[in-house]
């Protein structure tokens, strides 16, 4: 496993303040997305370290956490180090390679669902006898094992409105806790990515021997009610009549942002697009993707006499 220097990934300084960190974030995040450069595989792989460095050091509780850490070790960025030979081995946790969200096994282990809690694996170490070990790094002495554990943390997938991840919202969601079927509001976060997870904190399975219960973690799906998301984009049907379609016109247009007044153009034909840049869903990096009002052709329900005699001469003329 290779221990991962954030703040070396952001180019920041340990003790950068979260603006700058967002800042260097935002900055490096656009450099290296995938659609700006399509293809390159090496740019991936530092867009998703790039996420995972943000999604520890752009939450300050996480950050702190990793400050622990950084604070009693003397790891290297990318060293590959075997946790047990650091003491970790002596406490009890589950550890998975991978929780599907892309990050690293030293993610996962310190800060994906599942993985260790920090704040106790510290609080339980005796931190006296310290001494140096063949390569250089502290090494210490742990106290007696607890045998209370942790309950296990549970996944369960939830779908919104893509409106309720663009405002933000409050949900009750019916979830099975330790204590019972319960009824909660859940806030759903403004700007939530699909696949995003929304923890409630002791709400999954029961501790054993005192532990404390483990975490429920609601997955975000998106469901397609009107709208869907193309990436950060969003698409919505627009109902146009025939002779506005043929003609072009004005069409007053309700969007997730409000009323809009849209110039359809001449000649568009059903499946057509009409763009709004910057009106799409939230992306990572703090800006959004673009709407796009997708054509579709519609007839009107009925016709009066005079209508039906014109669309007989239109007929006629094709």
């Amino acid at each position: 496993m290779q221990y991962r220097d954030y703040y070396e990934i952001l180019g920041v300084p340990r003790d950068a303040t979260q603006e700058q960190i967002k800042k260097a974030y935002r900055k490096l995040a656009k450099a290296y997305h995938p659609d700006a450069n399509p293809g390159n595989k090496e740019y991936e792989e530092k867009f998703k370290l790039i996420n995972e460095a943000y999604e520890v050091l752009g939450n300050p509780e996480n950050r702190k956490k990793y400050d622990q850490l950084g604070s009693r070790f003397n790891f290297a960025n990318g060293f590959d180090f075997d946790p047990s030979q650091f003491g970790f081995g002596n406490t009890r946790y589950e550890f998975r390679t991978s929780n599907g969200s892309g990050f690293s096994d030293f993610f996962n282990l310190f800060f994906g669902p599942g993985g260790l809690n920090i704040d106790e694996l510290f609080g339980g170490l005796g931190m006296d006898g310290f001494g140096g070990n063949s390569a250089g790094f502290r090494t210490f002495r742990s106290g007696a094992r607890s045998t209370s554990m942790k309950g296990e943390d549970r996944e369960v997938e939830i779908t919104i409105p893509i409106i309720d991840g663009l405002k933000g919202a409050e949900r009750r969601i019916a979830v099975e806790t330790p204590n019972g079927r319960k009824t909660l509001a859940v806030k759903i976060p403004k700007g939530i990515q699909p696949g995003g997870k929304i923890r409630l904190q002791g709400l999954g399975g029961k501790g054993t021997g005192g532990g404390p219960n483990g975490d429920l973690y609601l997955v975000v799906r998106f469901s397609e009610d009107g709208m869907k998301l193309s990436g950060h984009d969003i698409i919505m049907d627009l109902p146009v009549l025939p002779w506005i379609a043929a003609l072009g016109g004005e069409q007053t247009v309700d969007t997730p942002d409000g009323r809009i007044l849209v110039r359809v153009p001449e000649g568009i034909q059903s499946g057509g697009k009409i763009r709004i840049p910057g009106k799409g869903y939230h992306t990572p990096a703090g800006g959004r993707g673009d709407l796009y009002l997708k054509v579709r052709l519609v007839n009107p329900p009925t016709l009066t006499p005079r209508q039906r005699r014109l669309y007989e001469q239109l007929r006629d003329e094709f």
